[in-house]
């Protein structure tokens, strides 16, 4: 009866009500494609559908529903009270292994087996299994930086586990394998923002973040941070910009200073992946809060890298990109730490800070005095490592960029790309940075980061496990003495399972790189930059 009413009355809107019931329909049919395939690879018709559902998306048409409760709430109003989204609902169940019939079977196949491999670490309850398996896949005596992830603030609800509960069985690894296990802690601005209103703190706990300063240093106060940092000794501090901020956020800049007086090294994510911010893009994201662009002059494309010319202004760098993949790959861009290693920008974003966060005592942390005069105290000696070097399709983009001059300009001059043009007596200009934001292959932004910046460096984690495309580049890239310096082994375990085990990565890499090329970035390099101010 309650159903019958319910039609009756949606009867009453005719056409109206046909299209309503078609758009909606058409969000429910997304979700539960989307459940039938998970992370199952789209080839063959199911990659076709997929294409839709991206164009789609790409004109909004698609809604963004982060809660899977949600969804299935909408897809259940679908499948109850619109016929013909209920019929295609059917249809797609029914017809889901006739489509993948139509995949490789063997291909198929491997691609489930791989995720399997994922799913058992990732369901294990001990994080110290874990890591008994990885130490099992590497020479006697190796050491291992483990690197948590905090995904409460992605908007993609609570996490299984409470980010402190993960700290607590890190730092029980840290005391079981003394020298073994050298965890790093989680930093994520939203969380130091709440301060004592973080997700799902207990009473009695410690505030994350909080410091003094005094003459251009800082000091930790009774934080989690000091309690990790200094009385436990993790060995590092972790980011994931693609998790939905800069990693020159406002209230990271107190934190970034204090690990750069201590030597501390961070680490961030880069590469465009499937982790990133689910929840509903800001207004503020849809431009740059520290680049600009030149207007008013001809259009910029892969062969130009000129710098400003006549007639031109300067605006903010237009971000457009819609769908949460797109545009989250803009917190993860490579250049966004020349906002924290170049002067003249790093005192934008330290006078955006303290108008944002009202926080003074960043004037004391940076010796900021005005927009017109130079930091007192700078991030220069910042230790960075950019995780997974870009990724590697940025790799083949490099080769493909041939007709490119800034994705040459490793070859062509031996000294990377410059970034910015300081000149006695002009201002200083970001002329080009639109150019290498939009156009130039992450490699060599990276690389070149790598050559004039003393303390950046990179890793191969991931990436490595494609090793036929990889090794011809690596070979190329430790040829050259600035850049043997600063590449760094890693391997990503256990997310990386899906393509290869760490012991098949070990044997590829050792198999394909000298005994000298294998000891720089496995044992020389890794201490160089894991070593500590005293």
């Amino acid at each position: 009866m309650f159903f019958t009413s319910i039609h009756s009355f949606l009867g009453k809107f005719g056409p109206l009500r046909s299209l309503i019931g078609y758009y909606i329909s058409l969000q429910a049919v997304h979700f539960v494609f989307h459940w039938i395939m998970g992370k199952t690879p789209a080839t063959g018709i199911a990659a076709k559908i997929n294409q839709v559902f991206d164009w789609l998306d790409k004109y909004h048409v698609l809604w963004n529903v982060p809660s899977i409760w949600f969804q299935v709430l909408i897809a259940l109003a679908v499948f109850l009270f619109i016929r013909s989204g209920r019929n295609l609902i059917i249809f797609i169940a029914k017809n889901f292994w006739g489509m993948m019939k139509k995949l490789p079977g063997k291909q198929t196949k491997e691609t489930l087996r791989r995720y399997l491999y994922i799913g058992r670490y990732t369901f294990r309850i001990s994080q110290r299994t874990n890591f008994s398996n990885l130490q099992a896949q590497h020479p006697e005596g190796s050491s291992f930086v483990l690197l948590p992830m905090d995904m409460e603030y992605m908007g993609a609800g609570n996490a299984g586990e409470r980010y402190r509960d993960q700290l607590t069985g890190l730092d029980q690894i840290r005391v079981n394998h003394p020298g073994r296990g050298l965890p790093f802690i989680f930093a994520d601005p939203r969380r130091i923002q709440e301060g004592m209103k973080e997700k799902r703190i207990k009473p009695g706990e410690k505030i994350y973040f909080s410091y003094l300063a005094s003459a251009g240093k800082v000091t930790l106060g009774d934080c989690v941070m000091k309690e990790f940092l200094e009385d436990k000794q993790f060995s590092g501090i972790k980011i994931y910009p693609a998790l939905g901020y800069y990693p020159f956020d406002p209230y990271l800049l107190a934190l970034w200073k204090y690990a750069a007086d201590k030597g501390i090294p961070i680490m961030t994510h880069c590469v465009r992946g499937p982790m990133y911010y689910r929840g509903s893009k800001k207004t503020e994201w849809n431009q740059h809060p520290i680049f600009m662009e030149s207007v008013g002059r001809k259009k910029e494309t892969e062969e130009n890298d000129d710098s400003d010319l006549a007639g031109s202004r300067m605006v903010q760098l237009q971000l457009p990109e819609a769908g949460n993949p797109e545009f989250t790959a803009n917190f993860t861009h490579p250049m966004n730490f020349l906002c924290l290693l170049e002067e003249p920008l790093l005192r934008i974003t330290v006078q955006q800070a303290i108008e944002k966060t009202g926080d003074q005592k960043l004037k004391e942390v940076f010796g900021f005095t005005n927009p017109d005069t130079p930091l007192q105290h700078t991030l220069s000696h910042l230790k960075i490592c950019i995780g997974h070097y870009g990724g590697g399709d940025q790799w083949i983009e490099y080769f493909e960029k041939d007709r490119y001059p800034l994705s040459n300009q490793l070859i062509k001059k031996g000294t990377g790309i410059k970034f910015f043009d300081y000149k006695k007596d002009v201002p200083f200009s970001q002329g080009n940075v639109a150019n290498l934001w939009r156009h130039t292959d992450w490699y060599s932004i990276i690389s070149s980061m790598m050559m004039r910046y003393d303390h950046v460096y990179a890793d191969i984690s991931y990436i490595l496990h494609n090793d036929a495309e990889i090794l011809p580049l690596l070979k190329q890239t430790l040829a050259d003495e600035r850049l043997r310096k600063k590449v760094l082994y890693g391997t990503d375990f256990f997310v990386v399972r899906n393509h290869k085990s760490d012991k098949q990565m070990l044997a590829d890499m050792t198999g394909g790189l000298s005994d000298l090329d294998f000891e720089q970035i496995a044992r020389v390099n890794p201490g160089v930059w894991l070593q500590r101010e005293q």
